[in-house]
């Protein structure tokens, strides 16, 4: 089975030592803490789109450390605690809208999507980043783990998620988060980070084995990182300290929920083996499906698989 990267065998046995910081733990420990402590405020905006059966609403809640965030809900006409799904979007992307979400609600789940901040929806981003860095988000704040897009971009997305389980009509036992590339990782990060979804299914996920990902990646986000250490060469070991702590392969051994995963051969900017990489860490319940000619793209046939599981969650 061909691969850009490493060939298939090899990338089944590909499972590189974590390189968690001693404060790892600590460290998100404070972040949820903090965030625990801080009121979601979330507010439902009623939507007027003429969908049978299904009430569709904008939502607004706040971000982790202050702005607020935005995205979409819908919620099937129907009585009883029923399944809810969260959806992460990818990457300088903005959040799925009502219309590609129908088809989900109309099985009887709710769905709730958000706009990561200050990428291309319209989300608020408050947080401060101290220096200059790279075009795009990846390197905003790098210098620090304290300041790092992607500590406030976790923290928001567990909040996403807790927004929806606090919902009335929301089973919280029946919770389920899902997205592509970015919204892959994000899903691979909440599913580390809070025990409330019992199914993950992260595409193609970025934001894995960042150590391998910006040596061999040629498209996409991982050349920022590249870019950033190409003009500040002598901060090489503080940003891969920095990005350790965001690492989907350090957090993949806290990952409790059934996890399914799809992985495409051809990727050139989510490396098939960064994926392997996260993926071999995880200890739960989990499966690879693997696309041996796909680039950074998902399937039909794994769009089936993955209506077919939400489905079952919501019987």
């Amino acid at each position: 089975m061909p691969s850009i990267d490493m060939p298939l065998e090899q990338l089944r046995q590909y499972k590189p030592s974590l390189y968690r910081q001693e404060d790892f733990q600590s460290f998100w420990d404070s972040v949820l803490s903090q965030s625990e402590k801080q009121p979601l405020n979330a507010e439902l905006i009623p939507y007027d789109l003429p969908v049978r059966g299904i009430d569709c609403f904008a939502v607004r809640f706040d971000a982790f450390g202050g702005g607020r965030l935005a995205g979409w809900y819908l919620r099937p006409d129907s009585r009883g605690k029923i399944p809810g799904l969260c959806v992460y979007h990818g990457y300088s992307m903005r959040a799925a809208r009502p219309l590609d979400l129908i088809h989900l609600a109309a099985q009887g789940i709710c769905v709730l999507s958000m706009d990561c901040r200050g990428q291309n929806g319209q989300s608020q981003d408050t947080a401060v980043y101290p220096e200059g860095h790279y075009s795009g988000w990846m390197t905003a704040g790098i210098r620090d783990p304290r300041t790092y897009y992607f500590r406030h971009g976790y923290a928001d997305a567990v909040r996403a998620l807790d927004v929806l389980s606090h919902r009335d009509e929301v089973d919280p036992a029946r919770l389920a988060i899902t997205g592509g590339s970015q919204g892959g990782g994000l899903t691979l990060a909440v599913a580390a980070l809070s025990r409330k979804p019992a199914l993950a299914l992260p595409d193609i996920p970025f934001l894995c084995d960042f150590r391998r990902s910006i040596n061999i990646a040629l498209a996409g986000p991982y050349p920022e990182i590249t870019g950033f250490i190409k003009a500040f060469p002598h901060l090489y070991e503080q940003t891969i300290r920095t990005l350790s702590y965001f690492d989907c392969m350090n957090l993949a051994p806290w990952i409790t929920c059934r996890t399914v995963i799809s992985n495409g051969l051809w990727d050139d900017i989510c490396p098939p083996s960064s994926i392997y990489g996260a993926y071999n860490h995880i200890t739960a319940e989990k499966q690879m499906e693997i696309y041996p000619f796909h680039k950074h793209e998902v399937p039909y046939e794994h769009y089936e698989l993955k209506f077919r599981l939400l489905a079952e969650l919501a019987r």
